[in-house]
């Protein structure tokens, strides 16, 4: 008599229950807010769309519509650009110490 294992029907993906994917999206800040444009000026309201190394968060990361995250985006380029923002984080590189290619040579 063989033996019966008890896994039945094998579950389908949509079945799944929670996973990295599950969950509630953060809904838009600036939606919530009742914000139409966003303003380049406000630097520190930009400064939490933005990484430690300098590069703009994505629209995942912020929990931004569609529509804001490109005024985000427009708006951090124009304060560099008038340098409200800086390009890299202030203490420059911090990836730790790199051989140069011409010494090992």
């Amino acid at each position: 008599m063989a033996k019966a294992r008890g896994r039945g029907k094998p579950l389908r993906r949509r079945d799944k229950k929670g996973g990295p994917g599950s969950g509630r999206r953060k809904p838009c800040q600036h939606c919530r807010d009742k914000v139409e444009q966003v303003d380049y000026k406000d630097v520190a309201s930009l400064r939490k769309f933005i990484s430690e190394k300098g590069k703009i968060r994505s629209r995942r990361i912020t929990g931004s519509c569609r529509r804001h995250q490109v005024q985000i985006a427009r708006a951090v380029k124009r304060a560099r650009e008038l340098a409200l923002l800086p390009y890299v984080n202030e203490g420059g590189r911090d990836d730790g110490p790199r051989r140069d290619r011409d010494r090992d040579r």
